[in-house]
């Protein structure tokens, strides 16, 4: 953070910042934890193209989840001196669940009911509704009118990226591949076209704080909501399970359980698994064209590699 940034949160805030470390944050971001003159902490996101729809984003998503609530939002200025736009946060303690499924010493049957519990919190982020899909354009959440139907974006979005994939991330036969297994499948997402739930499009276990409560699970907090929509909420459960054959044994068969009978806004579809994975399929495009030695986007070439051989598995 530079000086004129902590400066402006410490004015916004009434108190003096004397502390900061950084924290894990979005793509678009840098984030920090604040130490506050006279005790306490807040989050400050800093960066970003949108922090003002983010912060009406999250204001809507916590009537129905655990989400850190915006003490401020301060826009980007050029002069007298430059400062990035921040959102400036309430502090939530918690572990990342990244943490619980990387540490190892928990057993199956907990890490099946942390998974359970996860698994309902995700559901339930689909429970908030706007009038149509698509993408928002402002604060007020409002949402363009001007998109065309997941289905028939899918096989564009798809070729664009491949085009934009760095290096030899993959290979030419894969990218064609990769292309037609989107063409083969974007029709099946004529079946939730019409969905418009929230839907948080980075639901994974380094954007959520849980804890232990007794002998179960709490969700603290969701957290990082840059790329948020409106759509079809199977797509955050399948972001959940993209990665999930590095999460220890029993998470995935209780987020699974938790997610299915979650509550929802309309009755979940006997294929929500399958059209999740298809809707990743938006994710996994984007995400190999990150930058050589991106982890994420490595990662997701992998996916992209078995997907064209064994789709879905």
């Amino acid at each position: 953070m530079e000086l004129t940034e902590t400066l402006r949160i410490s004015e916004a805030l009434g108190r003096a910042v004397v502390g900061a470390r950084p924290l894990a944050g979005g793509f678009s971001h840098e984030t920090a934890l604040l130490e506050l003159a006279g005790g306490g902490r807040v989050v400050a996101r800093l960066g970003g193209a949108a922090p003002a729809v983010e912060a009406a984003v999250m204001a809507a998503g916590r009537a129905r989840v655990p989400v850190p609530e915006v003490l401020h939002v301060l826009p980007a200025v050029v002069e007298p001196e430059e400062a990035r736009a921040a959102m400036v946060l309430e502090y939530v303690p918690g572990t990342p669940l990244s943490h619980v499924l990387g540490g190892g010493g928990v057993d199956r049957d907990s890490l099946a009911a942390l998974g359970t519990e996860v698994g309902r919190v995700v559901a339930r982020v689909g429970t908030v509704t706007f009038d149509r899909p698509g993408f928002f354009t402002d604060d007020r959440l409002t949402v363009g009118r001007d998109e065309q139907p997941w289905s028939r974006q899918l096989p564009e979005v798809a070729e664009a990226c491949v085009a934009a994939v760095p290096g030899d991330r993959l290979d030419a036969a894969t990218r064609r591949a990769w292309v037609k297994l989107c063409e083969a499948h974007a029709p099946a997402l004529e079946r939730v076209d019409h969905e418009a739930c929230l839907v948080h499009a980075d639901i994974n276990p380094k954007n959520i704080l849980v804890s232990r409560t007794g002998p179960g699970w709490r969700v603290d907090a969701v957290l990082d909501w840059e790329f948020a929509y409106s759509g079809c909420p199977y797509g955050d459960a399948a972001n959940m399970l993209r990665f999930g054959d590095a999460y220890p044994d029993g998470f995935l068969d209780g987020f699974r359980a938790g997610f299915r009978t979650g509550e929802h806004a309309r009755p979940l579809d006997a294929d929500w698994e399958y059209l999740g994975r298809v809707l990743d399929l938006f994710a996994l495009s984007d995400l190999v064209t990150r930058p050589q030695g991106h982890e994420v986007a490595d990662a997701a070439a992998e996916v992209v590699r078995r997907w064209v051989v064994r789709p879905f598995t």
